[in-house]
């Protein structure tokens, strides 16, 4: 039996994107695991490349795609972790994101693998430090 390989597509997506992005994005500068604090309290943030990609078969012919995509997830102060969803660039080459509990964060790039941004409670926001 004969298998013909009709797509293969790579892309790199960022969380909750259905967009696909530039492969060199799954090498983002938020990628790995990151000591933190958030209001002043311990924390750790890790994100995570996975692969969504997927395929099928109609009889020989057959149509796979490798794409990926993000996968955040914080722990305040030794709590369980939960994810952090819908990562997107911001103008400046920073990251926004939302928490589990739908407020939205944001990180700048870091400097000196040190990043200084923010997070909302209730509409107001509070200091978010993370550093690699």
């Amino acid at each position: 039996m004969k298998t013909k390989l009709t797509a293969l597509l790579f892309s790199a997506a960022l969380l909750s994107s259905s967009a696909p992005s530039f492969a060199s994005q799954a090498l983002g500068w938020w990628g790995g695991t990151w000591t933190c604090t958030i209001d002043g309290r311990p924390a750790q943030m890790k994100w995570t490349v996975v692969d969504v990609g997927g395929g099928s078969c109609d009889g020989d012919t057959c149509t796979s795609t490798s794409e990926v995509a993000w996968r955040g997830k914080f722990s305040d102060n030794g709590s369980n972790w939960v994810p952090l969803t819908n990562a997107r660039y911001g103008n400046r080459g920073g990251l926004y994101f939302i928490h589990a509990d739908g407020n939205k964060w944001y990180l700048p790039k870091p400097v000196n693998n040190r990043s200084n941004g923010w997070t909302t409670w209730q509409g107001n926001r509070y200091p978010l430090s993370c550093w690699k």
